[in-house]
């Protein structure tokens, strides 16, 4: 049975799952990767599907997004290298909303 790590929210929870320090590195990779790949003012959802193993996730695939071409699948892959994921092994599925606006 394939886990699923909820992000909705961008940074919100991913908050609750880190240090302080830690989760301001990751608040700056996230705004990082979304302004290097896509428009920050627009919102989107992307869904992947992850190998995650010893803290981290590889072989993530993108499964769906809400704005093709946008350039939200690049950043949600680029979020996925610095995602804090805990203890949890195996295939996952890693929800990422992020809110536009900024």
């Amino acid at each position: 049975m394939k886990n699923v790590i909820a992000v909705m929210g961008g940074v919100g929870l991913s908050l609750a799952l880190v240090s302080t320090t830690a989760a301001a590195s990751f608040e700056e990779s996230m705004s990082r990767c979304l302004s290097k790949n896509a428009n920050t003012r627009d919102a989107a959802t992307v869904m992947l599907d992850c190998n995650a193993d010893a803290g981290k996730l590889s072989g993530c695939k993108v499964l769906s997004e809400s704005a093709p071409g946008k350039g939200f699948d690049k950043a949600a892959l680029c979020v996925a290298e610095v995602l804090p994921i805990g203890s949890r092994t195996g295939q996952v599925k890693v929800p990422l909303r992020f809110p536009g606006g900024g």
